[in-house]
């Protein structure tokens, strides 16, 4: 096995011819609206197609058998009866549609050996050969996860999320850092480096809809080198360490909406690979549409990185409730000179606050390493329009380096209240308020330091 994933290597050139070539639509941040971009970017995201035939999951011994057995057949759904089916590690298939029926619950085992033999995947931003994570794709098309029941990983204090800060993941990145092949990255038993939830990776044309995510390991969606990805109407409900909600990771074309987060980490958190591993493979997250959902609890309700090497443009953020004393900022980016890349063309709008504990935007060059890399982040062009809150700490908290500032923030029509302390605004260039009131008092300038 490990002799036929030396040549899984993936490069930005397998990328683009996976995903075929598809245009690059840049952002407009002069003349004209950049939201005018999202029709193109909407038009370009469809619905996977499923032959239409069923295939009752409990006439099979597993979930697995039954997808295989669809898949065979050239496609369809595979039907998840009400009641609680137990699992181990679920394996997608191209045109195949996992659906969970009203009331049905799907609990995976807490087990790590059932999640072996190793996968090809990516732990926090950087590729290795690790541990299933719990639904698994790799170069399929034309998948799914959608009806109304639950994915329950069962992880707790004891299983799993006891997992955290250990050897291993210093390990891996250095493993990266040295250049070593990622199929000679071998982790899994003895290293307890969590797997994620659902992670379809190198995949085209991929949905998940409808369903509940309770007590995942650690990441619960996290699409990596993707196409094409719709996720909708989700409820989730995580709150162990590093429970982000969704993480498309280094994927283009993808849309986010009405879904509702409730996490112990970043809500939504968009990102390309950490540090070297993130350059090597070199591929942004790109053309992202977030709507209409609801944050709860979190770190963040839109996050950028802070695994985000390989860069982000063109996402846009709109008509979102954000509302928690435990979440900390609505709008966060996270990065450092050891992270790197190119953050540009990101917008919101139209987003209502209730309360964060921090503040309403935040850019964050001093994230974890800090200035101490070769490789100084770029994160400009940046407009927040029409965005109200109620209470945070901040309004704004931007710090960047002397040496690389934060370039091109623009606040339009926002009104944000109960506003506790002055912003905080270090090594900043090209930043406009307009119509920007705070506490009710209504600044109009530009600040060009």
């Amino acid at each position: 096995m490990l002799t036929r994933m030396k040549t899984l290597q993936f490069t930005r050139r397998d990328f683009l011819k996976t995903a075929a070539a598809l245009p690059l639509v840049p952002a407009q941040s002069g003349s004209g609206d950049p939201w005018d971009e999202t029709r193109a970017i909407l038009a370009r995201i469809k619905e996977p197609s499923f032959p239409s035939r069923d295939f009752d999951a409990k006439r099979y011994v597993s979930l697995n058998e039954a997808i295989a057995a669809c898949s065979a057949a050239g496609g369809g759904r595979v039907v998840v009866p009400s009641g609680i089916t137990e699992t181990g590690p679920i394996r997608l298939r191209s045109r195949v549609n996992l659906f969970l029926s009203e009331g049905s619950v799907v609990k995976f085992s807490t087990d790590p050996k059932q999640y072996l033999p190793l996968v090809y995947t990516r732990f926090e931003g950087t590729e290795l050969m690790n541990y299933s994570p719990f639904i698994y794709a790799f170069d399929e098309q034309d998948i799914a996860i959608t009806g109304s029941g639950t994915l329950n990983g069962q992880a707790d204090a004891t299983h799993w999320w006891d997992w955290t800060r250990n050897a291993a993941r210093r390990q891996l990145v250095d493993a990266a850092t040295a250049g070593k092949p990622v199929a000679e990255r071998i982790f899994g038993e003895g290293s307890f480096l969590r797997p994620n939830f659902i992670q379809p990776y190198r995949c085209r044309n991929v949905m998940i809809e409808g369903i509940t995510i309770v007590n995942s390991p650690m990441w619960e969606i996290n699409p990596v080198l993707s196409t094409n990805v719709i996720v909708r109407g989700l409820t989730i409900n995580s709150h162990g360490p590093n429970n982000d909600g969704c993480n498309p990771e280094s994927c283009r074309d993808v849309l986010i909406e009405k879904c509702s987060f409730d996490t112990g980490d970043d809500c939504i958190a968009l990102k390309s690979g950490r540090n070297d591993d993130g350059r090597r493979v070199g591929v942004p997250i790109e053309n992202v549409i977030i709507r209409d959902c609801a944050m709860k609890d979190g770190h963040g309700g839109v996050t950028i990185g802070s695994e985000i090497s390989g860069g982000a443009r063109n996402i846009f953020a709109e008509r979102c409730r954000m509302d928690s004393p435990n979440l900390n900022i609505a709008l966060r980016f996270k990065t450092n000179s050891v992270r790197g890349g190119v953050v540009e063309h990101i917008f919101m709008r139209d987003v209502t606050i209730g309360q964060v504990s921090q503040a309403v935007v935040s850019v964050d060059f001093l994230y974890e390493e800090g200035d101490t890399g070769k490789f100084p982040p770029v994160v400009r062009d940046i407009e927040v329009r029409n965005v109200t809150s109620q209470k945070s700490r901040n309004a704004l908290s931007l710090r960047g380096y002397a040496h690389t500032p934060v370039t091109n923030v623009r606040l339009k029509d926002c009104k944000f209240e109960n506003v506790a302390q002055p912003d905080m605004l270090e090594n900043v260039k090209d930043i406009v308020f307009s119509n920007l009131t705070i506490n009710g008092k209504i600044t109009n300038q530009t600040i060009t330091r």
